[in-house]
């Protein structure tokens, strides 16, 4: 196969799918794909075979879910526009607006164009332990999410639900201070609702992840509120892991460092290895002057930061030699650009069977339709 491709592994796939059915077979809760996070469509086949839906964040998400994926819909957004009301209200089941404001100003539209449309309020529970702050939807400032003193108890009367988001890659550890501040500060009205969504955020299929602590945060959450249906909404847990970023080097430059650029882009196809940042895994590498030969990774664009890190491996790389980014799957293709005309990566999916299906090309067309 050319060079990039991503790779997902569909037995990877099922495997934490099949960790998340579980939690949700031992207490009862609802688990959505977050869509921001993983938005894979020619997977859903399977995906839905174990969530109960997909929570998107707009308009575009929404009609995705509903084209693809056909389970329950939740769709939120920072704010939404009045022309996209009518059509993300006639295909949700539930719609969740981020402020009294947005609420009042399109929660009986919304109803109009569907009247079995749940509302819900997004909610601050201002407390998180978010690793970084640029991910902390908690932090100083935020714009997401309503806090205690903005809630407006008039809206209780259409309110079915509230919705708070507030972990990053985190264990149930971080789950239960936030539930407690959550708790603190809206168990009030919580026996006037239907539901609650606990947001995204949770690494329920990281390795060391604690999941009898979250089954048992969930199974007492439920019984202290039994008439409340919860929800989860993970993106990054459900493609956790499954999958490969696979490059080629295409020369080995010298400048006081062997540097291999390669026919990717850390900026373009990784971004998040320089916006958070962190090391991707490089499949046979280890750090820098660990092994024989080292050598700084580059992106091939103009972006002089684009850059993935310094690996050393046990050989010499040559010109045509692949580069395999490890757990690639989650957070990249969703966030993946054309910068600088460098070519999106193909995407490829390995079957349990062990074939490999190319599910997706990218050409110059797609970097000149979107301008």
């Amino acid at each position: 196969m050319k060079t990039p491709y991503w790779l997902l592994e569909e037995e990877l796939l099922e495997n934490n799918l099949k960790t998340l059915a579980s939690i949700k077979e031992q207490t009862g809760v609802k688990i959505l794909l977050a869509l921001k996070g993983y938005a894979l469509w020619q997977s859903f086949d399977m995906v839905s075979q174990y969530l109960d839906g997909c929570c998107a964040s707009g308009l575009h998400e929404a009609k995705l879910s509903n084209e693809k994926f056909g389970k329950e819909l939740h769709t939120y957004s920072p704010a939404f526009k009045e022309e996209d009301i009518e059509e993300v209200a006639t295909i949700s089941h539930h719609l969740v607006f981020n402020s009294p404001t947005q609420f009042k100003r399109f929660a009986s539209l919304a109803k109009g164009y569907n009247p079995k449309l749940s509302l819900g309020l997004r909610v601050n529970p201002e407390y998180s332990e978010a690793p970084v702050e640029l991910y902390n939807p908690c932090g100083i400032y935020s714009r997401l999410g309503t806090t205690l003193v903005n809630f407006d108890e008039t809206l209780l009367n259409e309110l079915d639900g509230l919705h708070f988001h507030a972990l990053c890659e985190q264990d149930s550890s971080a789950l239960e201070k936030v539930l407690e501040a959550f708790e603190r500060n809206f168990a009030q009205y919580l026996n006037q609702l239907k539901w609650v969504n606990f947001g995204g955020g949770h690494h329920i299929t990281r390795k060391d992840y604690n999941v009898k602590k979250l089954v048992n945060i969930l199974n007492g959450f439920k019984a202290k509120y039994p008439h409340l249906q919860v929800y989860l909404e993970p993106g990054e847990a459900v493609g956790w892991e499954t999958g490969s970023l696979v490059t080629s080097v295409l020369d080995i430059v010298h400048n006081g460092i062997d540097i291999a650029i390669l026919d990717t882009s850390a900026e373009a196809h990784m971004p998040d290895t320089i916006i958070m940042p962190y090391r991707a895994n490089v499949r046979g590498s280890d750090k820098a002057g660990e092994k024989a030969h080292t050598y700084r990774l580059a992106g091939n664009t103009c972006l002089a930061g684009d850059v993935m890190g310094d690996y050393s491996f046990d050989n010499p790389l040559a010109i045509g030699d692949q580069i395999i980014f490890e757990d690639q799957i989650h957070y990249t293709m969703v966030k993946a650009t054309t910068f600088n005309g460098v070519p999106l990566p193909s995407i490829a999916i390995k079957r349990k069977d062990g074939t490999i299906d190319v599910v997706k090309t990218f050409g110059y067309e797609d970097f000149r339709d979107r301008l």
